[in-house]
């Protein structure tokens, strides 16, 4: 059966598994090598982190919904703030690395104008996720994203978005994505991604 005879509902599948794919593994590129092939308006440092020219900018789509404690979290009404994003799950070695690195960059700079908001994807059971919070003293909310679907769909496409886990997309304070990792962080290089955000008028 060729692609334009096949069934919609059998060419979305295809699309949403292969979109899925991109997520599989969980990355740990010390160089933080990423794509950005094509019209995409974003540069990448030696360090692996993709930025977009303030002018450039483009908001995300919804990112809303249930956070692993049972509250309800949007956002977009985090806007006004800057608000740093990272992709995780329990099952991730590299992202139990960085979390320390994320706790302490979070209690550093809240009192700034930064907050931070996970989003725990493929841990269909919650108790591990919970179990991790609480292990490495995680002091910001995670929302819920057992199927990845925040993921696939809260990042419109030519977009920094995120393509492994971890991930970590910053947004400016006009709520737009600017900064991108594909790699775990630790304080350092988190600081590099969100200070030059703090700095812009």
């Amino acid at each position: 059966m060729s692609f334009s005879r096949a069934p919609r509902g059998t060419l979305l599948a295809v699309g949403a598994l292969a979109a899925a794919l991109t997520l599989t593994a969980c990355t740990g590129d010390s160089n933080g090598k990423s794509g950005g092939g094509g019209n995409t308006n974003f540069v990448t440092n030696t360090g692996g982190v993709d930025t977009v020219a303030k002018g450039e900018r483009k908001a995300p789509g919804k990112l809303a919904g249930e956070t692993l404690d049972g509250k309800r979290l949007d956002v977009a009404g985090l806007k006004g703030k800057v608000v740093v994003l990272n992709v995780w799950g329990s099952w991730c070695g590299p992202c139990r690395a960085e979390a320390k690195h994320f706790a302490k960059v979070a209690g550093e700079l809240k009192a700034k104008g930064v907050e931070f908001v996970g989003i725990n994807t493929r841990d269909h059971n919650k108790q591990p996720a919970l179990a991790f919070e609480k292990d490495y003293e995680v002091p910001y909310p995670s929302l819920y994203d057992p199927d990845g679907e925040l993921v696939l769909y809260g990042f419109p496409k030519g977009t920094l978005n995120p393509q492994g886990i971890p991930s970590t997309v910053v947004l400016d304070r006009e709520g737009k994505i600017a900064a991108r990792s594909l790699t775990a962080l630790d304080d350092t290089r988190l600081r590099k991604m969100i200070d030059p955000l703090l700095a812009e008028k």
